[in-house]
């Protein structure tokens, strides 16, 4: 009886050990796979419904099918078109919606010339918008992404500028070609379900994007079945951009 009670106690120490090993294991793996933050948001069903390039006249019918659906949604803007658009400027904000930085100019050799130059091009937005609705948001959205353009040292002057970075994990491709077809819009913005938490899904609201529109009560209605909550961008929510290599 003594030597059974021995071979028990034995192994229990043996399995914690395995048990153990494995859990380090998965969690060094995890840290060296995803340099990208990892938030307690990571095993939610929440999804971030954004907006690039407006604003323009059919960010009207976005809002439209937004209010409809009683959804918020964050809208990267550019600051050059902010000027003819006040009023939709007014309506993202005055609905709650959040509002965001996609440069000034939108164009790339400017933005992209120097980080100073991209900079001053998110400074310049900002202060359109705060001509506009008295606001100066520091969430801001590369043109064209982030990948391939920042590193430790941008990332740390955007920071001191008080920026915060949001690039996205699932998108319509509709910023490649506006006339993609509305089924494939939709199958695009809902393939990633399985595999992104929390969801932040790239969709564009410039005056081409009617197909976008078509497509954003659908893929609403999806994410409405299956369970998510709909989040807007705002100061608490932690950033997301594609990961990028150390320098050691």
């Amino acid at each position: 009886m003594e030597i059974k009670k021995r071979y028990i106690f034995i192994y229990g120490i043996l399995v914690t050990i395995l048990l153990m090993g494995c859990l380090i294991f998965t969690s060094n793996n995890k840290v060296k796979a995803d340099p990208i933050d990892l938030t307690e948001e990571e095993n939610e069903k929440i999804i971030y419904l954004t907006f690039d390039d407006g604003p323009s006249i059919l960010t009207n019918n976005i809002l439209d099918i937004l209010k409809e659906k009683n959804i918020k949604a964050t809208f990267f803007l550019i600051g050059n078109q902010i000027s003819d658009q006040k009023a939709v400027v007014k309506r993202i904000y005055k609905k709650g919606h959040s509002i965001g930085l996609h440069t000034y100019s939108h164009n790339y050799k400017r933005i992209y010339s120097s980080k100073e130059n991209f900079i001053n091009e998110m400074l310049k937005c900002q202060n359109e918008i705060y001509n506009i609705v008295g606001i100066k948001p520091d969430v801001i959205r590369f043109p064209w992404g982030s990948h391939k353009k920042l590193n430790q040292n941008f990332l740390n002057m955007l920071h001191k500028n008080n920026f915060r970075v949001y690039d996205w994990n699932a998108f319509m491709s509709d910023g490649i070609n506006y006339k993609t077809p509305v089924n494939k819009l939709y199958m695009e913005a809902t393939k990633t379900t399985i595999t992104k938490h929390p969801i932040i899904l790239l969709m564009h609201c410039d005056y081409m994007h009617k197909n976008t529109c078509k497509a954003l009560p659908m893929v609403i209605e999806y994410y409405k079945r299956k369970g998510y909550e709909f989040k807007i961008i705002e100061e608490d929510t932690p950033e997301q951009f594609f990961p990028f290599k150390i320098k050691r």
